[in-house]
């Protein structure tokens, strides 16, 4: 793995800190972030409170960097990398890569600028193509502002969603909005 991922795993380590088992949280009994069923998933069988931060941060490099196409991502630009890698961790790396390509559609001035991709949470070479179409368009750091203000206002979209009216996501707001919403790049 390289320097620049496991220094985004890190930080992902650092903002999800370690066991956590709050009744709201669908997910159940946690340890830096990972849940049961996906700590599991990758073969281990200890107690959560076991996990440890190597075991981790492969869970995390495998599940929430590689698997969903991320890597890709990484490669042209690691502030939007981290900014879609972090939301992976939290709301779903197939969401994650939503916004992500939902982000690129509505940036590209209706199809003036790149074509439309699909919308499918499948990160490939379609939406590798447009996030450079973007940059040679709006330059490296114009395209990064763009893409990672877009990514925080869909996050915080879906955030919204799952806590108005007094839903037990309630419970987590402030915390996603002051440590996941505009907290990267």
């Amino acid at each position: 793995m390289n320097p620049q991922i496991a220094t985004m795993i890190d930080g992902i380590l650092a903002r999800e800190g370690g066991y956590v088992n709050h009744p709201s949280d669908p997910g159940g009994a946690t340890n830096f972030g990972i849940t049961l069923n996906v700590a599991r998933a990758n073969g281990f069988v200890g107690d959560m409170r076991n996990l440890t931060r190597d075991q981790a941060r492969d869970i995390y490099y495998r599940e929430y960097i590689v698997k969903p196409g991320f890597l890709g991502i990484a490669e042209i630009d690691p502030a939007v990398a981290e900014e879609v890698i972090d939301s992976g961790v939290n709301a779903g790396q197939k969401r994650a890569a939503l916004w992500f390509q939902q982000a690129l559609n509505v940036l590209n001035r209706r199809g003036v600028d790149y074509a439309d991709i699909a919308e499918d949470g499948i990160i490939g070479r379609g939406s590798i193509a447009a996030f450079q179409a973007l940059r040679r368009k709006r330059g490296d750091s114009g395209a990064r502002r763009l893409m990672l203000r877009a990514l925080n206002g869909l996050q915080f979209m879906h955030y919204y969603g799952l806590a108005k009216g007094g839903t037990k996501f309630e419970d987590f707001m402030p915390g996603w909005v002051d440590g996941r919403i505009g907290a990267l790049g």
